[in-house]
């Protein structure tokens, strides 16, 4: 099982179709740990009910397909609170933005 250090460095690798910028870069990842032999994913979306979600889920999976975990050990939880803001977003995907 990677460590969660390892699964944030495949998530660098998740691109928000719309933006096509990193889910980290956009701030979207709350939280990773790993316990019991499942990734547990905290994560929100740019807006509320954002219709893009199972393509950004379905990238998660493969991506962490690529360091051996498979789907069935990966828990994706959406959140909204605290609801997602520009704040959130790193430096780079500011200035990518011109923000």
């Amino acid at each position: 099982m990677p460590t969660a250090e390892q699964v944030k460095d495949k998530l660098n690798d998740v691109m928000d179709p719309e933006l096509n910028m990193s889910i980290t870069d956009l701030g979207l990842v709350y939280n990773v740990e790993i316990k019991n032999e499942k990734v547990h994913i905290l994560m929100t979306l740019t807006s509320l009910g954002c219709p893009l979600f199972d393509t950004i889920q379905d990238e998660i999976y493969h991506q962490l397909e690529t360091i051996g975990v498979s789907q069935n050990n990966v828990d994706i939880e959406l959140t909204f609170d605290p609801p997602w803001s520009m704040d959130r977003m790193s430096e780079r995907a500011k200035a990518m933005l011109g923000i």
